[in-house]
């Protein structure tokens, strides 16, 4: 529900934004917050949210969190980087991965990733 204005100012504010290349959007109508069920109507007001949507459209991450509660762009960008590299790579990555660390093969029990 934020505007562009406040968003555009976010990216060129936070410095570890400022080379990425990122597509944030506005939604002055809450039509998009209500869509990913993040909208709370009797303040008028999204809660804090991020999802990450891969190329075919389909949201592989998100976070939403109450509005009194930060994100963390590190960890954000950590995740954009993991999924960027399973996609590329079919591997999986683990918590906590970033890139240069060891990833697991495909058919990996869960109870090794955490």
């Amino acid at each position: 529900t934020d505007t562009k204005f406040s968003h555009k100012r976010f990216v060129e504010t936070e410095p570890l934004l400022k080379d990425l290349k990122l597509t944030i959007g506005a939604d002055g109508t809450g039509e998009v917050s209500r869509a990913f069920g993040v909208m709370i109507e009797e303040e008028g007001q999204a809660l804090r949210g991020r999802f990450l949507i891969n190329p075919d459209g389909v949201v592989v991450a998100q976070e939403v969190q109450a509005p009194m509660v930060g994100r963390n762009v590190k960890e954000f960008l950590r995740q954009v980087k993991a999924w960027q590299h399973a996609s590329k790579t079919g591997e999986v990555c683990p918590a906590g991965w970033t890139p240069g660390k060891k990833t697991l093969p495909v058919n990996t029990d869960v109870e090794q990733m955490t």
